[in-house]
C-alpha cells in the first residue's frame, strides 16, 4: 500500500469497489432467482443433433458450444442442430471466433478477420447468444500474446474498428459480437469493457464475461468477489454469456494465478452465481480450459452444488 494512501482508497485506484469488500453492503445474500444456465463440453462422439442435445440434458447442462468444425456451408447440419436443441431447450451459448484480428503479419491479420466474420455469420443462422473472440495481440508469435502495445491507444482503435467492420458486414439480428477481457490485453477490466462498448456503438455488440481474465494481480484476486459484482453492476445490461473456471495462486515469489477446476481455487462462485441468477437476460454460464471428463465433471458438480445451496437452479 502506498504512503499516505487510505485501504479503501487504494481499493479504489485498483478497480476494485472497497464498499463491496466490506461485511455487510453488498455482499450480503441474494434471494433465489430464476433458474440458469449451465453448459460445457460434452464427451459424445456423434454426428446426430438429437443425440448431441440429449447428451446436454443428461449432464444438467442447457447450454452448448457451437461444433467447432461447424461453417456457414453445413445448412442441413445447422438446420438440425436448431430444430433439436430447441426441442431439448438447449441454447447455443457461443460460437467461438478464436483468431489474432490484430496479428504484426497484415496478411494473415486481414484472413483472420475474414474467419472471424464467416463465425459470426455462424452465429446468426444458429441463433446463438454470441459470437467470441479476443481483441488479439501484436504479438508475432503467440495469437493472446503479452505485448506492451496491447494497451495502445492504437490497439484500442483498431479493436473498435474490428468489432464495428465485422457488425456491419453480417448485421446480426439474433446474435451479438463480443470480445473476451484478458489479463494484459485490452479491455483488462469492466470500465476498459464498457468504453468498448461505447465506442464500438452498435446494438449488436455484447459482452461476454469471463471473471477470472480480470484477476490481473494480487489485489483484485484478493478481493475477486468485489470485481465479480463490480463486473456485473457496470457491465450487466451487456452480458450474452459468462465462462466458469476457478483460480489459484501458482508457485514463485513472482505474481503467477493458474487455471484450476472449479471449487480448487479461490474465486467466489457464491457470488458468482447470485449475481448470474439476477441478470435480466438469459446468460449461459460454460465450462472451460479443463482437460480431461473427470475434470469436467468435478467442476460442473461443484458449481451445481454452489447453487442448490444457495436455492438457486440450472434446470428449467
Amino acid at each position: 500500500m502506498l504512503p499516505g494512501i487510505s485501504r479503501r482508497a487504494f481499493l479504489a485506484r485498483t478497480g476494485v469497489v472497497a464498499a463491496g469488500v466490506m461485511a455487510g453492503g453488498a455482499g450480503a445474500l441474494r434471494p433465489a432467482g430464476k433458474p440458469m444456465r449451465l453448459g460445457g463440453p460434452i464427451f459424445v462422439k456423434s454426428d446426430d443433433p438429437a443425440v448431441l442435445a440429449k447428451a446436454h440434458r443428461v449432464l444438467g447442462y442447457r447450454a452448448a458450444y457451437a461444433p467447432s468444425d461447424l461453417s456457414v456451408n453445413d445448412k442441413d447440419r445447422i438446420a438440425g442442430l436448431v430444430k433439436e436443441f430447441a426441442r431439448q431447450d438447449v441454447v447455443i451459448a457461443e460460437v467461438g471466433a478464436w483468431k489474432n484480428m490484430l496479428d504484426p503479419d497484415p496478411v494473415k491479420r486481414k484472413d483472420n478477420v475474414t474467419y472471424v466474420t464467416g463465425k459470426l455469420a455462424l452465429a446468426e443462422m444458429l441463433g446463438a447468444r454470441n459470437c467470441v473472440d479476443i481483441a488479439g495481440s501484436y504479438d508475432a508469435n503467440v495469437w493472446y500474446g503479452e505485448n506492451p502495445g496491447n494497451l495502445s491507444q492504437g490497439f484500442i482503435d483498431a479493436t473498435v474498428e474490428n468489432c464495428r467492420k465485422l457488425i456491419d458486414a453480417v448485421k446480426p439480428q439474433r446474435t451479438f459480437f463480443s470480445i473476451e477481457m484478458m489479463p494484459w490485453t485490452f479491455p483488462t477490466d469492466p470500465d476498459e469493457y464498457v468504453k468498448l462498448v461505447k465506442a464500438v456503438d452498435r446494438k449488436a455488440f455484447g459482452v461476454h464475461l469471463d471473471v477470472c481474465n480480470t484477476m490481473n494481480s494480487p489485489v483484485r484476486f484478493y478481493n475477486n468477489s468485489a470485481v465479480i459484482r463490480e463486473c456485473f453492476r457496470k457491465l450487466g445490461p451487456w452480458i450474452k454469456s459468462c465462462h466458469a473456471k476457478d483460480l489459484k495462486w501458482g508457485p514463485g515469489v513472482q505474481v503467477y494465478i493458474q487455471e484450476v477446476v472449479p471449487g480448487t481455487g479461490l474465486i467466489d462462485y457464491k457470488t458468482y452465481l447470485q449475481e448470474l441468477s439476477q441478470l435480466g437476460t438469459d446468460a449461459p454460464l460454460m465450462l472451460e480450459h479443463l482437460h480431461t471428463e473427470e475434470e469436467y465433471t468435478q467442476g460442473r458438480q461443484y458449481i451445481q452444488g454452489v447453487a442448490r445451496g444457495l436455492g438457486l437452479s440450472f434446470d428449467a
